[in-house]
């Protein structure tokens, strides 16, 4: 019989990761993360066979329209991404977009304005969904809608995918097969890139570069019972991770993913946690703010000499 843990790897870089210097001598890279998924979650108006049933409050609609979920989400691309926009330009933070392809093909205006200030957009599925247990054939077609929705509103195809929360066991391999990906985010498991193989039979032979992300030092946290309630709650929580990254970062290499949501961070009570958070890593010489992009392309190039980690 199978191991059915025979591809998962609990050791890592074991303590020694690979010695990759940051650009300019930096001691952390800060992957700002902002989630755009305005209009693909799951709605009765939009065609879809269900409610969303997470958002400011945890209640499912059945059978109906549900306006006050609809409302809550609209406010993200309304609201709260012009006060996003605004500090991160204030800060001279270059952010990714984590952006689901029916939210960009709703609102391709905001993705050309992340374009325009120097952000990435990267796929976050086409609907806001999980790819758990989705057919083959359904998490193939959902890759290919997601890239053309971006490539339709920005002129570029996203190199980064991020699936919301769980992905199927298909999801890297159906990356590699459509072409054109650098990167995923659909693990949770370290605080550095790290590199498995690519496709195979790939003329390049390039291998495909893993970003972890991060559920703790991510906005998600305001939602009911999770955690944040103060906008200053979000703040030292990531200015913590920060500071203990940062000091790792004098003798290894960092990385530090922070998570945002446009109907959440946006909010006038909490948008001052996130400037404070912001404010901090900026004072601090050598911090890297880089789109996920950016890190990987580094990452690949100054480790792709050195194999992947044997699984424990």
């Amino acid at each position: 019989m199978a191991d059915p843990a025979h591809d998962r790897d609990f050791r890592g870089y074991g303590g020694h990761p690979p010695a990759v210097a940051w650009p300019g001598g930096a001691r952390l890279a800060v992957s700002v993360v902002v989630n755009v998924e305005e209009g693909a979650e799951l709605s009765l108006g939009m065609g879809d066979e269900r409610n969303e049933a997470v958002y400011e409050v945890v209640e499912e609609v059945v059978g109906s329209r549900d306006l006050c979920m609809e409302s809550h989400f609209e406010y993200g691309t309304r609201a709260g991404w012009p006060r996003i926009r605004a500090l991160l330009a204030a800060y001279g933070v270059s952010a990714t977009l984590n952006a689901n392809g029916r939210a960009v093909a709703l609102s391709p205006w905001l993705a050309r304005e992340a374009v325009a200030d120097g952000h990435e957009v990267a796929a976050h599925g086409w609907r806001w969904e999980r790819h758990a247990g989705m057919g083959e054939a359904e998490e193939r077609a959902a890759i290919a809608r997601a890239v053309a929705a971006i490539r339709g509103a920005t002129g570029r195809a996203p190199v980064g995918w991020h699936t919301r929360s769980a992905t199927s066991v298909n999801t890297r391999r159906l990356l590699l097969e459509h072409g054109g990906f650098l990167y995923d985010s659909n693990a949770y498991n370290d605080d550095l890139p790290y590199l498995v193989p690519g496709r195979q039979g790939s003329p390049h032979g390039r291998p495909h570069v893993v970003l972890p992300y991060a559920f703790d030092t991510n906005d998600m946290r305001f939602q009911r019972g999770s955690g944040f309630v103060f906008g200053d709650d979000f703040a030292r929580y990531c200015i913590d991770a920060f500071d203990r990254l940062y000091e790792e970062g004098a003798v290894a290499p960092r990385m530090l993913s922070v998570g945002l949501h446009l109907r959440i961070i946006g909010r006038p009570g909490r948008i001052g946690g996130l400037e404070r958070f912001l404010a901090h890593a900026a004072a601090r010489e050598g911090t890297w703010f880089a789109r996920r992009d950016a890190i990987a392309t580094h990452w690949l190039r100054e480790a792709a000499g050195l194999a992947p980690s044997d699984a424990a």
